[in-house]
């Protein structure tokens, strides 16, 4: 890392928490190399299938599964229970 790079570093770990998450999300952003035409597609995707289990749900047509069972079973899978 240069020594620009280390200094613009120290200097944004010395930001409050919030103002951090701001800048890493404006970094990680700015390596996003995708065009607006594909996120929209993403955001037009996304919109589809949370419609898509949306209408699921109201139709009774998903039943779902109790916190209890998911929690259970996530623990069983992490080796936490």
């Amino acid at each position: 890392m240069s020594e620009r790079a280390d200094a613009l570093l120290q200097e944004a770990l010395a930001l409050p928490a919030t103002e951090r998450a701001e800048v890493a999300n404006e970094l990680l952003a700015s390596l996003d190399s995708s065009s607006s035409e594909d996120q929209a597609a993403v955001q037009a995707a996304w919109s589809k299938e949370i419609e898509r289990r949306a209408r699921r749900v109201l139709s009774s047509d998903a039943t779902g599964e109790s916190w209890e069972t998911v929690r259970e079973r996530t623990g069983h899978r992490l080796g936490t229970d």
